[in-house]
């Protein structure tokens, strides 16, 4: 049986629309961001695309990376 080797994270974001629309203007690819744990995380800015509102992108989100240390998923938790 192969064993799952997906790393799970939980990130708080807080990102004004202003704050999002400048980071996108200035065609930035990354998000760097710490976990609940303290780790450091980066991830493209293109996957938060979906979560992005007329104040920006807030919540908590759950972040999957795969045995390779790239993204595989996200998902907004609360």
């Amino acid at each position: 049986m192969i064993k799952d080797k997906n790393a799970i994270f939980y990130i708080q974001l807080n990102i004004s629309a202003a704050d999002f629309h400048h980071y996108y203007a200035q065609n930035i690819n990354s998000v760097i961001t710490t976990s609940h744990t303290g780790e450091t995380i980066r991830f493209p800015a293109n996957v938060l695309q979906p979560f992005v509102s007329h104040s920006g992108v807030y919540g908590k989100f759950k972040i999957t990376i795969d045995s390779n240390a790239k993204f595989k998923s996200i998902e907004r938790i609360s």
